[in-house]
């Protein structure tokens, strides 16, 4: 079988030695690490080998720089791959081109040959980078500044960059290097100081664009509207270069976020070698959990012991968690594993890498991971689109990363000329790991999916087309660009409410100072982090995580300290901590209410409905406990007193009629319990179906609903406004709920746990979960579907779309 696969290096990027063993091929590396284990607790339950690929190059076109092309022979890159010269080929001919290949098959180079090369042939021409994270953008300003001419001058626009050099960027640069949170607050409401860069911007680069979905790619799509829309009126017309990750259908989605005709590039001409790629369930322990369910050995201690194997092995590893804490937890407990294997001299070689360090502790850990210094590195998703790491053994994913795109992404850092390379999967407790642990089709037959945006978002496009005529007055010609008809309408009903003023000129920004929009779609800031005794800033976490993560008294891990928070103050965005190294966790626990605003579709399927509408949750932070390290056993539960938080977002959600809970067998006691737990299972499984996470989702279930009036499972988007979560899980309802259903009955546990229908984040601390009565829900459900599935033209699994009808 071959699947979408990780990749070598790029040419000329080659791998740092270091001073031990040489790591083992990939295959020979798992047999190494399974060697003396108990056959019968054997944790892995599928390897897949990823085959090799051989390289297809072509001629370096006539057009392209021979001084660039000079230094990459000095860098030891000879010939360009297909992929390369197809995609530069046509940004040269004034075509806008997504490049979507492999993780490392070189789509640098596809826009470097094309933008470099303008810049030798004009002098005053200049290119603009766009990236999601600093990281990658400093790797980036790197290798340009490696290849380009003198006179390129390249340089950082973003918030690292002090103040003095902003304005040297600002005058001086030919290639900057910024990134969409910059551009939309720093350069696009202040295009009379840029005039002179705008106007001679010839290419505008967006690197793995496949990074900008939901409603921050909704935000970001936008952002280059009104970007291209300030450029225009300087008379420059930029040709837009984007680099994607392999994605489904990256033609439709690099055209959405541009808002322009983007031609796809995705035939991939680099080599790739050999993988072994293994999917890990940890076992069953006898420890119990929340109402005494079984608790499996955790991905986050696997993982670590599998960090420590692998850099004892001599491989150069990243592991990839899926929390700042687990980063910190993870490359602790790793070193603590080599230590008390008397192996003081590779502890000092792990650590770990996330987002909220300091600007200067990201550049030195960047450093020594870049030299070979560090031989283990556990890291969140920051690494997946970060620095161009060449050299690579292995790759550890501690837990599904949310996407099948991202899963590739961050194993495709693994790849080491022709050397074969290890990733292994090490599944969660949690229904979706469960399910893709013993589904590798699910993980190697599938395609990778499509990016989900939406621009014509209320919560998106009435903010960003009052930023637009802040910068400069709306004409109605512009509308097009912006959404057509969804933002006429948007434009009359924001004249309506006094934000924009119509003039015979335009639509004008009727408010005082810049609109206040918040592209990462959360509305809250960042919360700092200091600790109380010395002042010290330790770092930040995202502002809707920090109800949740740094409440008082909860714990909070920074590069392997604990401490405890003293006093958090959502209004001034900050929290006092003190160090100290409890033997506890804590977990928040909350509650939310959810009232239906509004129905936008109804199927009917006999005894069930199936909705998708708009709905307001209130969810608010009351409490949390202190759980014992290692077992989760709860110590204690405090109650806290933090305001509510409102969110309107799109829903899904299921109505079953007394008829249908009859079918289930389910009385007034069993009920609650069974939808509860299906409705857990189904929030952990839409990731499968849908490019989020399912910390993007919620849900709310109950007997009676008081705006249906019947038994109600809900799943919603976690994002103002919606992010097409929902939407698309009512699209492929039937596929969602069957692979549901397999996940709960196939869990070998009794009565319910975290591998099926246990939720980390249910603020109701998992009570009432029935396990049995959820598979006799979907069991209803499933059957009701089938019935109304259409074997016509299109054959089997069709909506009957004849049922699929507009609300009342």
């Amino acid at each position: 079988m071959t699947s979408v696969s990780p990749a070598r290096a790029p040419v000329g990027g080659d791998p740092v030695a270091w001073d031990g063993p040489e790591a083992l091929p990939g295959g020979e590396l798992l047999a190494a690490l399974l060697a003396g284990s108990d056959p019968e607790a054997d944790p892995v339950t599928h390897v897949h080998r990823v085959p090799t690929r051989s390289s297809r190059t072509a001629p370096w076109p006539e057009w392209v720089d021979r001084a660039l092309v000079d230094r990459l022979a000095e860098r030891g890159v000879h010939r360009p791959f297909s992929h390369q010269v197809r995609a530069a080929q046509l940004a040269r001919d004034g075509q806008h081109v997504v490049v979507a290949t492999g993780t490392a098959s070189g789509k640098s180079l596809a826009y470097q040959l094309p933008a470099l090369s303008r810049l030798a042939e004009d002098p005053r021409a200049c290119v603009l980078y766009l990236a999601p994270t600093k990281a990658l953008a400093r790797d980036q300003l790197a290798s340009v500044a490696a290849l380009a001419d003198p006179s390129v001058r390249p340089g950082a626009y973003d918030g690292d960059t002090p103040g003095e050099e902003r304005d040297w960027v600002r005058r001086h640069a030919r290639w900057i290097v910024t990134n969409p949170d910059m551009l939309h607050r720093g350069i696009l409401p202040a295009h009379q100081r840029w005039s002179s860069t705008l106007r001679r911007v010839a290419y505008v680069v967006v690197d793995e664009c496949h990074a900008y979905r939901g409603v921050f790619g909704s935000h970001v799509g936008h952002v280059l509207r009104r970007l291209r829309r300030i450029c225009r009126r300087y008379g420059a017309e930029p040709v837009f270069v984007l680099a994607s990750a392999t994605v489904a259908d990256p033609e439709v989605a690099a055209t959405r976020l541009v808002g322009a005709p983007v031609t796809a590039v995705t035939e991939d001409g680099s080599p790739r070698p050999g993988a072994t790629f293994a999917l890990w369930e940890p076992p069953l322990t006898e420890h119990t959990g929340e109402h005494g369910a079984p608790l499996r050995r955790s991905a986050a201690s696997d993982t670590a012991g599998l960090l420590a194997d692998l850099v004892e092995q001599g491989a150069r590893t990243l592991a990839f968690v899926r929390s700042r804490r687990s980063a910190e937890s993870v490359a602790e407990q790793a070193r603590r594993v080599l230590h008390s294997r008397g192996r003081s001299d590779l502890v000092g070689r792990v650590d770990s890498y996330r987002g909220g360090y300091l600007p200067e502790e990201r550049r030195a850990l960047e450093g020594q991971l870049s030299r070979g210094e560090l031989l283990g590195v556990a890291t969140t998703n920051a690494l997946e689109l970060g620095i161009d790491i060449a050299g690579l053994d292995a790759v550890v994913l501690a837990g599904y990363p949310g996407t099948l795109a991202s899963m590739w992404q961050q194993a495709g850092r693994a790849g080491r000329a022709e050397r074969e390379s290890l990733v292994v999967f090490v599944a969660r407790d949690d229904p979706l790991d469960h399910y893709l642990a013993h589904h590798p089709d699910a993980v190697f037959g599938r395609p990778v999916e499509a990016t989900v945006t939406d621009p014509s978002n209320p919560h998106v496009l009435g903010p960003q087309l009052c930023a637009a005529a802040a910068e400069l007055p709306l004409q109605a010609d512009e509308l097009e660009t912006f959404g057509g008809a969804a933002a006429q309408a948007q434009v009359a009903a924001l004249v309506a409410t006094g934000d924009l003023r119509a003039r015979p000129t335009g639509w004008y920004w009727a408010g005082r100072g810049r609109p206040e929009v918040d592209i990462r779609g959360s509305g809250a800031e960042p919360v700092t982090i200091i600790e109380g005794s010395t002042g010290r800033l330790l770092g930040t976490v995202d502002g809707d995580a920090a109800h949740a993560t740094v409440h008082t008294g909860a714990l909070y891990v920074h590069r392997g300290e604990t401490f405890v928070v003293d006093d958090f103050h959502p209004d001034d965005a900050c929290a006092q901590v003190h160090p100290e190294s409890p033997e506890w966790t804590t977990v928040a626990r909350d509650v939310t209410d959810l009232g239906i605003v509004s129905v936008d579709t109804t199927r009917r399927l006999g005894t069930v409905t199936a909705h998708t509408g708009v709905v307001d949750v209130t969810n608010q932070v009351v409490a949390y406990q202190r759980r014992r390290a290692g077992t989760g056993e709860v110590l204690a539960e405090f109650p806290l007193d933090l305001p509510a938080r409102q969110l309107r977002t799109r829903a899904v959600w299921l109505t079953l009629d007394e008829r249908a809970v009859t079918r289930a067998e389910l009385d007034g006691v069993s009920l609650p319990g069974s939808l509860h737990a299906a409705e857990h299972a189904a929030i952990g499984l839409l990731p499968l179906m849908a490019t989020c996470d399912r910390w993007d989702l919620g849900g709310v279930s109950t007997a009676m609903h008081p705006d249906t009036g019947a038994a109600t499972i809900v799943v919603y988007d976690g994002h103002p406004g919606g992010a097409g979560f929902a939407e698309r899980g009512h699209a492929v309802l039937r596929t969602w709920l069957r692979a549901t259903r397999a996940t709960v009955a196939s869990c070998e546990c009794e009565s319910g746990c975290p591998s099926c229908v246990q939720s980390p984040k249910c603020g109701n601390g998992n009570d009432p979960l029935d396990k049995a009565g959820a598979v006799r829900v979907l069991d209803v459900v499933l059957d009701e579907l089938a019935a109304d599935e259409d074997p016509g033209p299109g054959g089997p699994g069709l909506p009957n779309t004849a049922e699929e009808q507009p609300a009342d």
